[in-house]
């Protein structure tokens, strides 16, 4: 199944197609009432740990090791995608955040991360839940 997982600022202006809007940063945006947002959720724990967001922003580690700091967050707790991954599958899902560079930020990883969780469940479900059962057959000597 295709799922559509879009990624925007928090302050471009609220579509009709954004669908879900969830805010995914720890921090709330400056100068942003609640009201105004029209938010479906704020949900910080997919959002990186803020010891790993604080030295992503102070350039204590790159862009690449964030990434793979922030997938291995993502893997070692991955009930914290599950709220969002209901988001996307019942419509499209609009990620938000304060970032200035989206591409920089956490949400590509977030992203994709949601993704590949996404398609492991569905291939999970197209498996079959027991063996099947061939007791109607005779059996052959």
């Amino acid at each position: 199944m295709a799922y559509e997982i879009e990624l925007k600022r928090i302050y471009l202006p609220i579509e009709v197609g954004d669908g879900a809007r969830v805010l995914v940063d720890r921090l709330w945006p400056r100068g942003k009432p609640r009201e105004a947002l029209s938010l479906t959720d704020w949900y910080r724990d997919a959002s990186p740990s803020p010891t790993l967001r604080r030295q992503y922003h102070q350039q204590k580690i790159s862009h690449f090791v964030f990434a793979v700091r922030y997938r291995g967050e993502l893997r070692d707790h991955p009930e914290h995608l599950v709220p969002l991954m209901r988001h996307a599958r019942r419509r499209r899902l609009t990620l938000l955040t304060a970032a200035r560079n989206i591409e920089d930020s956490h949400l590509p990883v977030l992203r994709e991360a949601l993704l590949k969780a996404l398609r492991d469940e569905d291939a999970a479900d197209l498996e079959p839940a027991s063996p099947p059962c061939y007791a109607h057959l005779p059996i052959k000597t």
